[in-house]
């Protein structure tokens, strides 16, 4: 009986290894960070830090700045954001979500991580995108006139 425990345990894990193996490499967007000028009407408008991160096909995108602030203290998770990003392939990939620390009065904006679905190739820029942030009802739009630096993410 311990020999057939043993052997049972062995191709367990030879087949685990096997697993690994054969399994495929996580994808890894590139750059990981980029720098915007966006333009938000009431909000302000400057530089802005796009973060990215990927794990296969989900990725998140958060958007620091702080050219950009809040005119009222807003409390965690309640700005509804839509970012909407231009991608080479054609169309558009939009991560959206309520998640925002809690700013006071005056501070920079960060809305996300916001999440989205990706597809190995898709090369997303802010220029030619948005985002859209609902506040108490009113809606801000962030637009840009150039490409982000250092370039697209590419996932």
């Amino acid at each position: 009986m311990k020999r057939l425990t043993t052997g049972a345990a062995l191709a367990a894990g030879a087949l685990a290894a096997t697993a690994l193996a054969f399994a495929p490499s996580a994808a890894a967007v590139t750059p990981t960070t980029a720098t915007v000028t966006a333009s938000c009407g009431i909000f302000g408008g400057g530089a802005a830090t796009l973060t990215a991160t990927q794990s296969g096909t989900s990725a998140t995108l958060t958007l620091t700045s702080s050219a950009i602030t809040t005119p009222l203290a807003l409390s965690a998770n309640s700005i509804a954001s839509t970012l909407t990003m231009a991608n080479s392939t054609g169309g558009n990939v939009v991560f959206s979500g309520t998640v925002n620390p809690a700013m006071a009065a005056g501070s920079a904006v960060t809305v996300g991580p916001l999440p989205g679905t990706v597809a190995s190739g898709d090369s997303l820029d802010f220029y030619g995108g948005s985002l859209k942030m609902v506040i108490f009802g009113v809606t801000v739009t962030c637009t840009s006139s150039a490409a982000q630096s250092p370039g697209p993410f590419v996932f």
